[in-house]
């Protein structure tokens, strides 16, 4: 791996263990035991990785939420979208948790955030026209973009909401915490479960409840 791909996977390890508050570019140094100023040769300061690992986020974004075509409608297909929204919270977990703080600081970043979340909006509205088109869910047309974005809206502030309920740091976030926040979000769904598609989703429940024992 590249020094500078060494940097960039560091930092995010380092950020979602403590914080990225709490983290200088010198802890990173440090930590991947190189000079400050071999790192200052690849990333200008700490707001220039950040950007780099929001690429990283960008690209699974991009990959993870596009409406899937000449699949059958199972389980199988939903824990992909579900595993994707998963390793989404669990990856870049030190920027849920302090989202506002950082976009304030970087009005590029804060630019291309709002773009991503327009493009996954977008896709995500996708998704759910063409479950609804499949007869796996029965949601009214004018109501796909706006259960999509309520979607988006709980997955997003879900970290930030666990840690205001516990008064804890990003260091007390576990896989199990995010499983429950995929519940919710599968609770939402099941609202809108057609007859034939309401025992996959008492599976998928059941799939993910297993991940939290």
């Amino acid at each position: 791996m590249k020094t500078r791909d060494k940097i960039v996977q560091a930092s995010l390890e380092l950020f979602n263990e403590h914080g990225e508050r709490a983290i200088t570019t010198n802890h990173i140094a440090a930590h991947l035991n190189i000079s400050p100023g071999n790192l200052y040769y690849h990333f200008r300061n700490k707001e220039d990785i950040i950007r780099s690992i929001f690429s990283l986020y960008e690209q699974h974004l991009e990959s993870g939420f596009q409406p899937y075509v000449d699949k059958e409608v199972d389980v199988d297909l939903l824990v992909g979208y579900f595993d994707a929204m998963f390793y989404t919270l669990w990856q870049f977990r030190f920027m849920y948790a302090n989202l506002a703080d950082i976009l304030s600081r970087d009005e590029t970043l804060k630019n291309r955030y709002l773009k991503a979340q327009q493009d996954v909006l977008a896709r995500s509205t996708g998704v759910l026209e063409k479950l609804n088109q499949d007869g796996f869910l029965a949601i009214n047309p004018e109501d796909l973009k706006p259960l999509a974005d309520t979607i988006k809206m709980l997955v997003s502030f879900w970290i930030s909401y666990k840690l205001t309920q516990t008064q804890s740091n990003i260091g007390s976030i576990t896989k199990e915490s995010l499983y429950e926040g995929l519940l919710r979000v599968i609770m939402l769904f099941k609202s809108y479960a057609t007859p034939s598609s309401q025992a996959t989703f008492l599976r998928l429940e059941e799939h993910y409840r297993s991940k939290m024992i």
